[in-house]
């Protein structure tokens, strides 16, 4: 996920956010903050769940992906994990709860950040440059990555995170008064607040705004397929090219990440990969250059790929910053496999911010960090030579 700088966690993105809809009517009450799960019950959820009896809060909805067991067991197929929950208890992400034998999100319309912040910094490049996207987020995840920029609300239980209500039709609404071309689903794992990105996209598309998704790509295929019908881009980590990295580091696995991958570029959604390169985990040339030739081999030379330069973080602080020739290596053995559009990230003013031709290698965006300092498209062509530059422009 890209770094949620400090101007955008917690209270800060929050006061983002009110600057964002004010005047909307979630922020007319004075209960439009909660820092614990409160019940508060609106006629868009029920009071009660009507097999236990438990007060239910605003915040909780019936989830979409599961099916009911025997024994008031359920089983979530939201995502690979797949997860057998008994009454009472939760999901391996900590947001999704067996409550009398129906499975609810705690975390529907629970926004903890939230900032118009610029396309760029997702990272998507060929998506509509230049423009603003407005991008929240809820609690919580299903990988438990040691190295997770944001794992101050990702890892946390969403009962312990000062959140805002905000419905899809706020979200929608905060978006058109920005003036923002798209809603972002970022800083945690969508997936695991799928019932209001749907939502939230179906609304906006009405709108006339487009919808990204910024995901770790875990999540089951049948409920990708039902949520592409409503995404125009998604961005996906690709956290490693091994599964022990996976099992390790992120708890959970490499093969339902390449399959989403390949579902998303057969869908002809615009998609864009970021690695983050870990130095001794995840850097092995041998490593890179067998993930280049499935990326060219599988989805194609035209897929954007992010080289990220990790900085030790959360608890993977005993590594050091990534060198920069190992980005440069990076690059080199992508150019090696046909690959046309390489980035390398965190590291502004390097090369490999900018977008190059393909066909002429003349520069067509030039950029610094998340910024445009030119550009030279003409119709999504390049203006040097006419190639079409892969992309929604």
């Amino acid at each position: 996920m890209e770094e949620l700088g400090r101007r955008t966690f917690l209270t800060g993105c929050i006061k983002g956010l009110c600057a964002c809809v004010a005047g909307s009517a979630v922020l007319r009450h004075s209960d439009s903050f909660a820092g614990t799960d409160t019940a508060i019950p609106l006629s868009v959820s029920p009071d009660k769940d009507q097999k236990s009896g438990k007060t239910l809060s605003r915040f909780t909805r019936e989830a979409m992906e599961y099916v009911a067991k025997d024994n008031g067991l359920v089983q979530c197929t939201l995502c690979p994990k797949m997860c057998i929950v008994a009454p009472d208890m939760r999901g391996i992400c900590g947001v999704r709860e067996n409550i009398g034998g129906t499975y609810y999100t705690l975390v529907h319309s629970r926004v903890c950040a939230a900032h118009v912040d610029p396309i760029e910094k997702k990272p998507l490049f060929h998506f509509k440059p230049g423009s603003s996207a407005f991008s929240l987020a809820t609690p919580g995840c299903n990988f438990t990555c040691t190295f997770c920029q944001n794992w101050q609300i990702s890892q946390a239980k969403p009962e312990d995170i000062r959140s805002q209500y905000v419905s899809p039709a706020d979200v929608v609404s905060a978006a058109k008064g920005e003036r923002c071309q798209s809603i972002a689903y970022t800083y945690t794992e969508p997936t695991i607040f799928y019932e209001m990105m749907y939502e939230t996209a179906k609304i906006g598309n009405e709108a006339g705004i487009d919808s990204v998704s910024i995901s770790n790509g875990y999540i089951a295929q049948p409920a990708l397929e039902k949520l592409l019908d409503h995404l125009k881009a998604i961005k996906i980590d690709l956290k490693a090219f091994t599964d022990s990295f996976y099992r390790t580091y992120c708890a959970g696995e490499l093969k339902p990440v390449l399959d989403a991958i390949k579902t998303i570029r057969a869908r002809e959604k615009w998609l864009e990969i970021v690695v983050l390169i870990i130095p001794t985990l995840n850097d092995n040339p041998k490593e890179i250059d067998e993930m280049a030739r499935w990326i060219a081999g599988e989805i194609g030379p035209d897929v954007p790929i992010h080289f990220s330069r990790f900085h030790p973080q959360y608890k993977l602080k005993n590594l050091p910053v990534t060198p920069m020739s190992t980005l440069n290596r990076c690059v080199e053995i992508c150019k090696e496999h046909g690959l046309r559009y390489i980035y390398v990230g965190n590291a502004p003013g390097h090369p490999n911010e900018n977008t190059y031709c393909p066909s002429c290698s003349k520069p067509v965006i030039s950029r610094y960090g998340y910024f445009i300092r030119s550009t030279d498209l003409k119709d999504g062509n390049c203006g040097a030579c006419g190639h079409k530059i892969a992309g929604v422009f």
